[in-house]
């Protein structure tokens, strides 16, 4: 019995060290009409460490920045997406996070469901983002990852058509992270199977071969690129490791989908490769039918915040021309806000979005069942 009573108290204390969920959600309704002003001053009022999660390096930099500028002591946490949607299912007290930048659309999809998170779109910068950026969680940015080459040697892969990269001469020549290891990665395989990009797959093969494609056994073009591009891929570590490896003098002939942000890395020996994008546009085509892909950042305010106001003025702060400058000083980071603009001497963000294949997070909840297709031929 005492023990029973022991637990009940702790539960109840660990209840009285935060807002109840339906108070946090009442906190966004009423922060999303409130002035910058207005926001500040209810941050300010809000005692204790103001904890955050980012599944970026950078998020650091920028909570840095924020601490710096309202005096609020900020912790900060580099993650792993999984860690932090397993954070958000467990966690409660201070310690919680009262906000979370994160990937993966369709596993915040869920979390949006669960109601581990709430959106919440800032009145200051809401006229300056299309509506589909603001719901049903607000993006942060865009991040692309592109197909990028040795520009080194006689055999430069400067690939005009993803079908090319199926060729048995490629084999063990493309580099990418095994998307049972990162979730955006297995979205974008999932993506291709989508008829929007298995139509235009099948046409990308016809005008690769000359003929029209033979499926067999594949029920679209998406799942036999994937089978196939994945049965020339070696897997890469990491986006970085990729970058690096390809890069060498040693790896001319090879291509890596990585990050596009990577090339600002010192480890990277940028003068070795050639954004394939970068090469098509120059020469007044596109790679047919996609570059890479793109995904959104999110962010999302906590459920269990200790410190929802200042959650939402952070995010308020992550939308602004000063707090996106951790992301912003380099390419492959793009915001939606429409005042900032795209680091010199990147493309657009509406370009990437024409060329890459985009995350549906819908499509992607839909047809979980193609993640087992993926799977079973990443098993090498």
């Amino acid at each position: 019995m005492k023990k029973l009573l022991s637990l009940v108290l702790a539960a109840m204390l660990v209840l009285c060290c935060i807002p109840a969920l339906a108070d946090v959600a009442a906190d966004v309704e009423a922060g999303q009409a409130m002035t910058h002003d207005e926001l500040v001053e209810k941050a300010l009022a809000e005692s204790g460490t103001f904890v955050v999660y980012g599944n970026t390096s950078r998020i650091a930099t920028a909570a840095e920045a924020f601490a710096a500028l309202y005096g609020i002591p900020t912790e900060a946490n580099n993650l792993k997406d999984q860690e932090i949607y397993t954070k958000l299912r467990n966690e409660t007290g201070a310690g919680a996070a009262s906000m979370v930048m994160i990937q993966d659309g369709a596993q915040l999809t869920d979390a949006i469901d669960e109601g581990l998170v709430i959106n919440f779109v800032p009145a200051s910068v809401k006229d300056k983002l299309d509506e589909k950026d603001q719901q049903p969680a607000l993006v942060h940015q865009y991040i692309n990852k592109l197909f990028i080459y040795n520009n080194l040697g006689d055999d430069v892969p400067a690939i005009r058509n993803v079908w090319e990269l199926t060729d048995p001469a490629m084999k063990d020549r493309v580099i990418f992270k095994n998307p049972e290891s990162e979730k955006v990665n297995m979205n974008f395989l999932v993506m291709c199977t989508k008829p929007e990009w298995s139509d235009k797959l099948a046409a990308a093969y016809e005008a690769w071969k000359g003929e029209p494609i033979d499926l067999g056994e594949y029920q679209n073009a998406g799942y036999k690129w994937i089978a196939e591009f994945l049965d020339n891929v070696t897997f890469g570590k990491s986006d970085t490791t990729i970058a690096e490896e390809v890069s060498q003098e040693t790896a001319a002939g090879k291509i890596g989908l990585f990050v596009l942000s990577k090339l600002r890395s010192s480890s990277v020996l940028t003068d070795n490769l050639t954004v394939a994008q970068y090469d098509a546009t120059a020469e007044g085509y596109e790679v047919n039918p996609f570059s890479g892909f793109m995904y959104p950042m999110y962010t999302m305010v906590n459920t269990k915040a200790s410190r929802p106001y200042t959650g939402m003025l952070f995010i308020e702060y992550l939308m602004s021309q000063e707090g996106f400058q951790p992301w912003g000083k380099s390419i492959g980071a793009y915001s939606p806000n429409a005042e900032i603009a795209v680091n010199e001497g990147d493309l657009t963000i509406d370009v990437w979005k024409a060329t890459t294949v985009m995350e549906d997070a819908d499509y992607i909840l839909e047809n979980f069942e193609v993640e087992d297709f993926i799977l079973l031929h990443c098993q090498k």
